[in-house]
């Protein structure tokens, strides 16, 4: 790992001698910031990707070098580099000089009114989608900033709106400011990646209330600026259509998507709110109800991907229990529905709908950033046809 790193103005200074460090996923910086002030004797905030090498040809951890801002004198020796630091149209505020620290000053002054005086940030994550910083009082976490590019602003609405039918569903909104930065409550627990059965059927149950009360309101959530992705065919055929030729069964899926999306509706499940990412590591679990964390992907659109997306990691024993169970509460609330069937149609299509998410991320993130997601459109689209196979 390497760290390029400019003034506060802008100013490029050079680049720090390379370290390594353990963690793989290049959004990561936690370790960065903590190893630069161990090693260096800096104090740094991560901005930006400038190239990186995955480790495998498609996760993102591998070589890599950042841009980062120094907070103060560099204080050490550093090689001379020569980086494009042009202006970029798609690069987000915290990306910049002088972006974090306006986003932190925000923070820590909105604590303050709050009764919470005396904050510090610590970065923990920074790329395309999103910066992170925990904020501590105390040597203990209090809360957290999170930015996030424009095309992810309708967050904090999306929030607001599920906390209104579910109170504890989702983290404490504190503040909302300017540049996409939402301050949110420190929610005790931990993230539950490799939560078992038991765990996303509580998720499962506890969200599905909230799906149910935005079924009949639309309106109200494409007026609150929450994106409608309701399923059509041309958002996934043109995501498909530079690899037409290259996956086999693709052209056969994309020809057969009317008909695919007809059945569908015709099971008559409502469009509704949907998470767009409800898998474990999304929630904070181990403390009470579980906690649902991340609304950035949500849209309008039809509930059976989030039950796939929540049991996509369970055996397909246990899943279909909990499919079993989600399709009952569904029969509740739209009598002569189908949500078994409509499970089984859409899953070729949840993956044509990662596809579609993330050429639009590519369409919406600078070029430097692109190793982050490059790989993810082809290999979602391999997997949709791979659904339809099994």
């Amino acid at each position: 790992m390497t760290l390029v790193l400019v003034d506060e103005t802008g100013v490029l200074l050079g680049a720090l001698p390379p370290f390594d460090v353990q963690v793989q996923w290049w959004q990561e910086v936690a370790e960065l910031v903590a190893g630069a002030r161990a090693r260096d004797g800096i104090d740094i905030q991560v901005l930006r990707l400038l190239h990186g090498v995955a480790v495998d040809g498609r996760s993102a951890g591998g070589t890599v070098t950042y841009l980062a801002q120094v907070c103060g004198p560099a204080g050490v020796g550093l090689s001379p580099v020569e980086i494009d630091l042009s202006p970029q149209p798609h690069r987000a505020a915290y990306a910049e000089p002088g972006g974090p620290a306006a986003s932190r000053g925000w923070a820590v002054a909105a604590l303050d009114s709050l009764g919470t005086p005396g904050t510090v940030a610590v970065q923990q994550r920074t790329w395309n989608l999103s910066a992170i910083w925990r904020l501590d009082a105390d040597g203990a976490p209090v809360a957290w900033l999170k930015q996030v590019p424009r095309f992810f602003w309708h967050e904090p609405a999306v929030l607001g709106l599920v906390s209104g039918v579910a109170p504890g569903l989702v983290p404490p909104v504190l503040a909302v400011g300017e540049q996409g930065r939402t301050l949110l409550a420190h929610v005790p627990g931990e993230d539950g990646y490799g939560a078992g059965a038991e765990v996303c059927a509580e998720i499962a149950a506890e969200f599905h209330p909230v799906q149910a009360h935005f079924a009949g309101r639309i309106d109200a959530l494409l007026a609150a600026g929450i994106p409608d992705r309701r399923l059509a065919v041309e958002p996934f055929a043109a995501a498909a259509a530079p690899f037409l030729d290259e996956i086999a069964g693709l052209r056969e899926l994309i020809a057969g998507l009317p008909r695919r999306l007809d059945d569908i509706a015709a099971c008559g499940l409502p469009d509704t709110l949907i998470h767009g990412d409800l898998h474990p590591g999304n929630t904070r679990v181990g403390c009470g109800s579980p906690v649902i964390m991340d609304w950035a992907d949500a849209e309008v659109g039809h509930p059976a991907f989030d039950i796939l997306r929540l049991t996509e990691w369970l055996p397909r024993e246990q899943a279909d229990e909990l499919i079993a169970a989600w399709a009952l509460r569904w029969r509740t609330v739209a009598p002569g529905c189908d949500p078994i069937r409509a499970v089984e149609l859409i899953r070729p299509v949840a993956g044509l709908r990662s596809a579609v998410i993330y050429s639009n991320f590519l369409a919406s993130i600078e070029r430097s950033e692109h190793p982050y997601h490059r790989s993810d459109v082809p290999a979602s689209l391999v997997k949709a046809v791979e659904r339809v196979l099994t």
